[in-house]
């Protein structure tokens, strides 16, 4: 028994325990991992694009992305996003903070369906919500930055703060989803199949305190490797929450349905229907290539007589 008090009234007399001991919280739980999640992860992208710039730290007020070490700090703020997300939620909810996630733990892990939805609503809620703190902080420096460009939200170039909140596709694209759609599969396929890897005790098992680390780390791995193709979003929620935000806060078309003329067109899609697909091919594959082979070898360990060893 823990000697914390429970701030709720009703706890300290033991009533409302079975309601926070269910499915409503663990909803909370990952309504606050994807909250801090997009709260440090967007928190890391305003900082490079309109903090640094806005607060006289870069050549100018326009100055970012210059080099390889710029998008080394959005990898590592990402990283470090799910890692402490991951510890927040971890042992009440297991920490999914993505859709992508639920689903495949729903197909594979034999996750229970009816908590599909409510995992995935309070995700997009909690992303939301960490987007809207991320622009409380931050307004001024994207007000600042826009100013010093020269252009509104709703322009062409508004996509350059817009991309504090959500994703887009490179320019060499030219407008094809296509190549962008397979990096959101492949990217979200790496994702659950590390995170498959890393939480399956009969692999290489991973003390469990530094489990969410590791998967910090497969972030960062995705994002140095494969990110500047689409932005790496490889979560529904994280791109979608703080999408709607953007929308709401005034970047119009650029947020929602994804628009920016003469470069791609209802984009908003990609960054849904790409990782929950990738989601699902993740883990199979790791089931496929890994899973069954360590799940053999359980048997057969179980059925060897004594004395005998597997050679």
């Amino acid at each position: 028994m823990s000697d914390v008090t429970p701030l709720r009234g009703a706890l300290r007399h033991g009533s409302g325990l079975k309601r926070l001991n269910n499915t409503w919280g663990e909803v909370l739980a990952e309504f606050l991992g994807t909250f801090v999640l997009i709260a440090f992860g967007d928190g890391v992208v305003a900082m490079a694009v309109a903090g640094l710039p806005g607060s006289g730290r870069t050549e100018d007020p326009t100055a970012f992305f210059l080099g390889a070490g710029d998008w080394l700090l959005i990898g590592w703020g990402w990283a470090f996003a799910v890692a402490f997300g991951v510890y927040v939620a971890g042992g009440v909810s297991g920490a999914h903070i993505n859709p992508a996630v639920t689903l495949a733990f729903a197909v594979r892990r034999r996750f229970p369906w009816k908590k599909v939805a409510p995992y995935i609503v309070a995700q997009v809620v909690g992303a939301f919500v960490g987007a809207a703190l991320v622009y409380l902080l931050y307004s001024d420096a994207i007000n600042a930055f826009n100013e010093a460009m020269g252009v509104t939200r709703t322009d062409p170039e508004g996509n350059i703060t817009f991309s504090i909140f959500a994703t887009f596709p490179a320019p060499y694209f030219d407008g094809n989803m296509w190549v962008p759609l397979a990096d959101q599969i492949v990217g979200t396929a790496f994702l659950v199949m590390f995170v498959a890897a890393i939480i399956d005790m009969r692999n290489a098992a991973v003390k469990a305190g530094l489990g969410p680390l590791l998967i910090g780390l497969a972030v960062a791995a995705i994002g140095i490797s494969f990110g500047a193709n689409a932005g790496y979003a490889i979560n529904p929620a994280r791109d979608f929450g703080p999408r709607l935000f953007a929308w709401m806060a005034g970047w119009g078309d650029v947020a929602l349905p994804g628009t920016v003329e003469g470069s791609f067109s209802a984009y908003f899609w990609v960054p849904i229907v790409g990782p929950l697909i990738g989601g699902i091919i993740g883990v199979l594959v790791y089931d496929l290539f890994i899973g069954d082979v360590l799940h053999s070898r359980e048997l057969a360990d179980k059925e060897e007589p004594a004395g005998r060893t597997r050679e």
